[in-house]
């Protein structure tokens, strides 16, 4: 780059072998600044303004800047893999939903560990980030309220077309929404998203429903509105609040009544939508027909979107595939060498889930399910994804265990590799003095 340039810049952490980034003799820790004279702000530019066949690309190196250019072949990707997907940092949320998960973690764990004495136990730093960033929307299907776009944000998602994006809504009623988010500057996400629909981007919403606040006929016109946006908006996946034992508030998780009746009110509205726009349009997460015990829906229920990441549909998809009990060739001191055969396994999972897995696996001999009681965030968070290590750990010490332990992949979805407090699965393992894999992501 050009002296008395300056800006973001995206590092490189991988070169793809055979790729044109190779051929331009690229290299791991590069810094990327600008293609054709256009600044890096993330990836998403990477990827539009390296669109063109002759490519100028401004990169610093161990502090010397430098120009390379390239003529890149027709659709040849750079082939470059970034340490991160956005160069000037995460953009923050300007809301204090109370319901918010980082507003739900304890606050001692995030301070480093003091020689007074004892802590809670180290977690990931990114879980006390409080980010609404849009391109993370775009990129990974992130779900952000659009209450922080500025004029320049609209322009870009308009030129680079930034479909789809994932918008938190809550509540359709521009006064109802801003309590819910907490933020009275909050603008009309109707008008936000009649905007979305005149630049071409789809659109997928989601309602996090809390008892007493927007639920109700609050709910009915949220779901009616939105669907008044189809196809722009294609769906809106209606969500349980989820509460931890740290949440200081008046929200509260639901009764298994008001859990009834937005099932029956989401259902019938699924019903009228069908009929209307040939689509359920209105999607429940998995974890109300699991609370409710009710079977989840076919796979023809979610019109073949891909809903996944926001719970709907998960547990669908897994039982779509067939199950199957692989066999781990392990070497451990503790295992005779009968204990290495493939039925001889623990399923760790959460409370939610662990009856439908244990229905899966009821069929394979010397398998079996532990259901592990999130004691970190409190009994009410059953979900597998937010298992701590610790807490597998100190359960599965209380009982007799099978020769191999096997986790749930969910554990360990962040960009880290490891569980919520920082613990690798062969930590966990040895902790347990057992061998201990990560079970396959079905689909």
């Amino acid at each position: 780059m050009p002296a008395g340039v300056c800006g973001p810049a995206g590092v490189i952490a991988a070169v793809l072998p055979g790729s044109l980034a190779e051929r331009a003799r690229l290299q791991a820790g590069d810094e990327l600044s600008s293609i054709n004279g256009h600044r890096l702000r993330d990836v998403i530019d990477v990827r539009f303004y390296s669109a063109e066949e002759q490519l100028e690309l401004r990169l610093r190196r161990g502090g010397r800047a430098f120009t390379v250019e390239v003529e890149r072949g027709y659709n040849e990707p750079l082939g470059l893999e970034f340490a991160h997907p956005t160069f000037d940092g995460v953009r923050r949320c300007n809301n204090r939903c109370e319901f918010c998960f980082v507003a739900q973690m304890p606050a001692a764990a995030a301070r480093p560990q003091s020689p007074a004495g004892p802590q809670p136990p180290g977690l990931r730093r990114s879980l006390y980030v409080r980010d609404d960033d849009y391109r993370h929307s775009f990129l990974f299907g992130n779900y952000v309220t659009l209450t922080n776009l500025d004029e320049g944000d609209w322009e870009r998602i308009g030129e680079q077309h930034l479909s789809p994006l994932y918008v938190s809504v809550h509540a359709t009623e521009t006064g109802l929404r801003r309590r819910v988010v907490h933020n009275g500057a909050a603008p009309d996400v109707m008008a936000q998203l009649r905007r979305l629909a005149t630049l071409g981007v789809e659109v997928h919403t989601q309602i996090v429903v809390i008892p007493g606040l927007n639920d109700g006929p609050h709910l009915d016109r949220s779901i009616e509105d939105l669907a008044g946006l189809y196809p722009a908006v294609r769906s809106v996946s209606v969500v349980p609040v989820g509460l931890t034992r740290y949440h200081r508030g008046s929200c509260r998780v639901h009764t298994d009544a008001e859990r009834r009746a937005v099932f029956e009110q989401v259902t019938s509205w699924q019903e009228q939508l069908r009929e209307r726009l040939g689509a359920g349009f209105a999607y429940l997460s998995d974890e109300w027909y699991l609370r409710l015990g009710r079977g989840v829906p076919p796979v023809e229920a979610y019109d073949g979107l891909d809903l996944t990441e926001n719970g709907v549909g998960l547990v669908r998809r897994f039982l779509s595939f067939k199950f199957q009990v692989s066999e781990f060739q392990v070497d451990h001191p503790n295992l005779k060498p009968e204990t290495m055969k493939p039925e001889t396994q623990t399923l760790v999972t959460g409370t939610l889930f662990a009856p439908t897995l244990r229905r899966v696996t009821a069929e394979f001999a010397h398998v079996e399910v532990v259901p592990v009681v999130n004691r970190f965030f409190g009994e009410t968070v059953t979900v597998a994804g937010l298992l701590t290590g610790r807490d597998v750990v100190a359960q599965l010490r209380e009982r007799e265990v099978g020769g191999v332990v096997v986790l749930p992949p969910a554990m360990f979805l962040g960009p880290e590799g490891q569980s919520l407090d920082e613990m690798w699965p062969e930590e966990i393992g040895e902790a347990l003095d057992r061998p201990a894999v990560v079970g396959e992501n079905p689909g």
